[in-house]
């Protein structure tokens, strides 16, 4: 008889965003007419720029004559779109990366998720709280996070390092050593960010106790502030221990087509053991590469006239982010983020809980958020809203929430 991997019975039963999506279908039901306004998963909602549109026509046109046909992608991917992505997001910052260190993927949540296939069961996990909650699902799954503690909302093997309003959103080094620590700058859920030294004290760390950092650096378009870092490899000795994943989801409106991709430098070595070795090997027996379309997409996205357009939606949904910061803070809401990323997250009213909170705004304002505590312990109080609806939508909510 067959078995099953038994990691599963101690998750927690579904996901935070198909909880969310149950309560919504459930209000949504008895109130058919209620104007939901979502400001909860963090999804686009501007159309893709036409410079990228063009694009992808143009190689969909490709793919219907036989001269120009693309099958099975590179195992890398696209030579011309790896190529775009070193010149542009790293040696334009003074920062080498090698086009053969860079792999093409699908999106940042399929490698942040498939990454920890590289480890052994021993290696212990550290990750900031509240926290993206794939880093700690995807080592659940795999069984290296321990017992699932239902009334403290954590993992029993899991290192986390508090992020809250109380250390200014700066988590402190760990007293007790890891092996792999996810960092994920700008951070989701709380938008807020480290400068350039803080980042290099985390570089610093995890070469003196030869940990490996998991840097996710999907929002680093947001970032406007000039002493924020947009790579982990902008500070001095990241590449011997980071892997650094990004994603076009977000910076390019990809949500929907899916695209990321997943650095590892050819100098981290476990003994004498490559991991960049180890992901080409994984990447090659389990993913048949992004589609040639998408990953002509991705470069026009580096293009000069796609730069522009996509710096015009970014403006777009910061203005956003300023109108949800500003209206929250005049009506005497503690607010973060917003200003480095499209994340708002503030603390909840009134000692309610997120959960509470959460189902306030939907039944009373018929607004949908992100309770803090779906992201983890130190959650718990806050709530995340995203910058990623219309401006129309957007405006009208802060409105409801305030008035």
């Amino acid at each position: 008889m067959y078995t099953v991997n038994s990691s599963y019975s101690k998750i927690p039963g579904s996901y935070l965003f198909s909880d969310i999506a149950k309560k919504i279908s459930a209000f949504t039901e008895e109130n058919p007419d209620a104007d939901v306004i979502r400001l909860g998963i963090g999804d686009v909602t501007q159309p893709i720029a036409p410079t990228i549109i063009a694009a992808m026509h143009k190689a969909v046109d490709e793919m219907g004559d036989a001269a120009t046909f693309h099958g099975y992608a590179p195992d890398l991917g696209y030579e011309f779109l790896r190529k775009a992505i070193s010149e542009s997001d790293y040696r334009k910052r003074g920062v080498d990366i090698d086009i053969d260190e860079i792999f093409i993927s699908d999106g940042a949540k399929s490698d942040s998720g498939n990454i920890q296939e590289l480890f052994g069961m021993e290696n212990i996990i550290a990750v900031t709280d509240p926290v993206y909650p794939v880093y700690v699902d995807s080592n659940a799954m795999s069984g290296r996070c321990g017992n699932y503690i239902k009334s403290e909302q954590r993992w029993s093997d899991i290192v986390y390092l508090p992020t809250t309003a109380e250390n200014n959103f700066v988590p402190e080094l760990p007293q007790k050593t890891p092996d792999i620590i996810y960092l994920c700058l700008p951070n989701n859920p709380t938008g807020t960010t480290l400068k350039k030294d803080q980042l290099q004290e985390w570089v610093d760390y995890a070469i003196r106790k030869n940990a490996l950092i998991i840097y996710d650096a999907a929002y680093e378009a947001y970032i406007s502030d000039d002493d924020v870092p947009h790579s982990i490899y902008e500070c001095t000795g990241a590449k011997s221990c980071a892997i650094e994943i990004r994603s076009f989801s977000k910076n390019a409106g990809f949500t929907g087509v899916r695209l990321g991709f997943t650095v590892v430098p050819k100098e981290i070595k476990c003994g004498k053991t490559s991991l960049h070795d180890m992901w080409a090997r994984r990447h090659d027996t389990k993913f048949n590469g992004a589609p040639y379309i998408i990953q002509r997409a991705g470069e026009a996205v580096y293009s000069e006239s796609g730069q522009r357009e996509i710096k015009e939606q970014i403006a777009y949904y910061m203005k956003n982010a300023s109108v949800i910061r500003e209206g929250l803070t005049k009506a005497g809401y503690d607010v973060y983020g917003g200003i480095n990323a499209p994340y708002i997250w503030l603390k909840t009213p009134d000692r309610m809980t997120s959960w509470e909170f959460f189902d306030y705004l939907l039944k009373e304002k018929n607004i949908v958020g992100t309770p803090g505590s779906g992201f983890g312990p130190s959650g718990e109080g806050y709530f995340r809203l995203t910058a990623f609806g219309t401006f129309e939508n957007t405006k009208k909510a802060i409105e409801r929430i305030v008035g």
